[in-house]
């Protein structure tokens, strides 16, 4: 069965790539990448490769920008020139100000800011190599650089996709399926909650594949979450 580009994107129950409809792509994560960083991860999921950085917590300036009683917050998204097949033009544009401004809002709510008054958490995400559900890759990452740089945390968020491929549903779009699938809902959760911290839809869903869509979207969290823990136990890396 083709979809309404003519592009066959499931055959026999597999995807393009092999994957079951459930099924997550390969994800490996490092942190402690950054050695100028309070803390950093490198995330490879898919084809997708993101870096992520922290920086602080540091007093905020200018001072009239500060908060008495707890820590900003910043999470600047980033698609690199070089990360797409059509060369993206340098600097922030207006998706990635979206991206930053949800992951910004996600972190919130697990970062102890109180801890930190008239301070600021940066936190950079990098993504060098774009396939699709970069704003799960980069959130994944940034939280992985938070608890590597010891920032006081309820938790950390994990993040994770699905969509609609073919009237299915299914887990961790590809960048074919992102491309000519009928929907895409990425998924952030505090994982210890199942409390959903980012929720976004493309594309149209009945009432019935929206839940079946968002229950396979945080139980792929909750296994990104697993890479996660073993990531932290892991410790860092090599150092670039």
């Amino acid at each position: 069965m083709k979809n309404t580009n003519g592009i066959e994107l499931m055959k026999d129950g597999k995807r393009l790539d092999g994957r079951k409809p459930d099924e997550l792509r390969k994800i490996t994560m490092k942190t402690g990448v950054l050695k100028r960083a309070s803390g950093s991860a490198y995330v490879e999921w898919g084809k997708n490769k993101v870096v992520a950085g922290v920086y602080g917590p540091r007093q905020l300036h200018p001072k009239f920008m500060q908060n008495p009683t707890r820590a900003m917050v910043r999470c600047i998204y980033n698609l690199a020139p070089f990360s797409v097949d059509d060369r993206k033009k340098p600097g922030p544009d207006r998706r990635s100000m979206e991206i930053s401004k949800v992951s910004t809002e996600a972190l919130e709510n697990v970062i102890l800011a109180e801890k930190f008054p008239n301070a600021t958490i940066d936190i950079f995400v990098e993504v060098l190599q774009a396939d699709a559900g970069t704003r799960c890759v980069g959130l994944t990452a940034a939280s992985l650089a938070l608890a590597d740089a010891g920032i006081p945390m309820k938790d950390m968020v994990a993040a994770c996709a699905a969509g609609k491929v073919q009237g299915q549903i299914v887990l961790d779009l590809m960048k074919e399926e992102d491309n000519f699938g009928e929907s895409d809902l990425p998924v952030a959760v505090i994982p210890r909650r199942k409390e959903v911290v980012l929720l976004q839809m493309d594309g149209k869903l009945s009432r019935e594949e929206f839940s079946k869509a968002l229950n396979l979207a945080v139980e792929g969290a909750m296994q990104v979450y697993e890479i996660q823990k073993k990531a932290i136990l892991e410790g860092a890396g090599g150092r670039i």
